[in-house]
C-alpha cells in the first residue's frame, strides 16, 4: 500500500488553471481551509468551483480565482450571507449555476457512478428550471411515462475535502454529526486531496469509532495532508467548534486587508 501523505502546497501544485474543482464541507462547517489557503497562495485561477459554499467560495471569489460557481447556496451559517461572495456577485465577476441541494447531490452521484445524468423530481415546476435553461427533462421509458429533470453529472478534475482522521493510505474518517457530501466529492473527481486533523495508523481508525465513520475510501484519494486545525475558522466537530470571532473578523474586514494576514499564516501540512 502506498504512502499518500504530502504537504498542502504539494497537493495544490498538482492543480492547474481552468480546472473544475470540488470543495467539500458545508457552509462554514468542515471546510478544507488549509488547502484553500495553499490554493490562494498558488495563483491558480479561472476555476469552476463546485461547493456547498462557505468561506472557501467567498475567499476564492474575492481573490478573483473563480470563473464559474456551481452551488446550491453560499453561507457562513451563523452569518447567513457570505459577504465576500455577495460582493463578487454584485460586481459580476463570476458566472453562477445555482441549483437546489437535491440536484447538487444527484449531480455528484451521477459523476461518482460515471453516468451522464440522473433523473430527479426536484426542480420541476420551480424557477430552478427557468434560471438554468440548459437543464433538460427526460421521460420514463416505463408505463408510468413520468417526466423527470435530467440532472447532469458534476464531474470534477480534483476535489479538496477535510476530515477528522485519515491514514497514510487515504482512508478518511469523520467523527462529527454529518458526513456532508465529502465522499461523493472524492468519488466524482479524477484526483482527490484529503486534509485531516491527524494522520493515524489504519487500525486506530476503528478503535473508538464505528466502521461507518470511514467516509472516504483510499481508492478515491490521491493525497493526504495532515493539517491540525486545518478547517479553522470553520468547525470540525468534535475536534473544535467554529471560531465565531475569527469568522466575524473575516466577514467585516476588506478582503485585501484580511488576505494579507490569512495568507501570511504558517502553512499547514506534513510531508512533501
Amino acid at each position: 500500500m502506498s504512502d499518500k501523505t504530502m504537504t498542502a502546497d504539494a497537493a495544490v501544485s498538482r492543480l492547474a488553471d481552468g480546472m473544475t474543482l470540488g470543495i467539500g464541507g458545508w457552509g462554514s462547517r468542515r471546510k478544507p481551509m488549509a488547502l484553500v489557503r495553499a490554493l490562494l497562495r498558488s495563483g491558480i485561477s479561472d476555476l469552476t468551483v463546485v461547493s456547498c459554499g462557505g468561506p472557501d467560495v467567498g475567499m476564492l471569489a474575492a481573490a478573483g480565482r473563480i470563473r464559474r460557481l456551481v452551488a446550491p447556496f453560499v453561507t457562513l451559517d451563523s452569518i447567513p450571507l457570505e459577504p465576500h461572495y455577495r460582493a463578487a456577485r454584485e460586481r459580476g465577476t463570476l458566472e453562477l449555476t445555482e441549483i437546489d441541494e437535491a440536484m447538487f447531490l444527484w449531480g455528484l452521484r451521477a459523476a461518482a457512478n460515471r453516468l451522464p445524468f440522473l433523473p430527479l423530481r426536484a426542480g420541476l415546476g420551480s424557477d430552478v428550471m427557468r434560471v438554468n435553461p440548459g437543464l433538460r427533462t427526460v421521460t420514463s421509458p416505463y408505463d408510468d411515462g413520468e417526466t423527470f429533470v435530467a440532472v447532469p453529472a458534476l464531474r470534477l478534475d480534483a476535489a479538496l475535502v477535510h476530515v477528522n482522521r485519515a491514514d497514510r493510505r487515504g482512508n478518511g474518517q469523520y467523527l462529527g454529526p454529518d458526513p456532508y457530501f465529502d465522499d461523493l466529492f472524492c468519488e466524482a473527481a479524477d484526483a482527490a486531496y484529503v486534509s485531516c486533523e491527524r494522520v493515524v495508523e489504519t487500525a486506530e481508525l476503528t478503535k473508538a469509532a464505528a466502521p461507518q465513520t470511514l467516509l472516504v475510501k483510499r481508492h478515491t484519494v490521491t493525497g493526504v495532508v495532515e493539517a491540525p486545525n486545518g478547517a479553522h475558522f470553520t468547525s470540525c466537530a468534535p475536534d473544535y467548534a467554529r471560531d465565531e470571532a475569527a469568522q466575524r473578523e473575516y466577514a467585516t474586514t476588506p478582503w485585501t486587508e484580511f488576505a494579507t494576514r490569512f495568507l501570511a499564516e504558517a502553512p499547514l501540512g506534513g510531508r512533501t
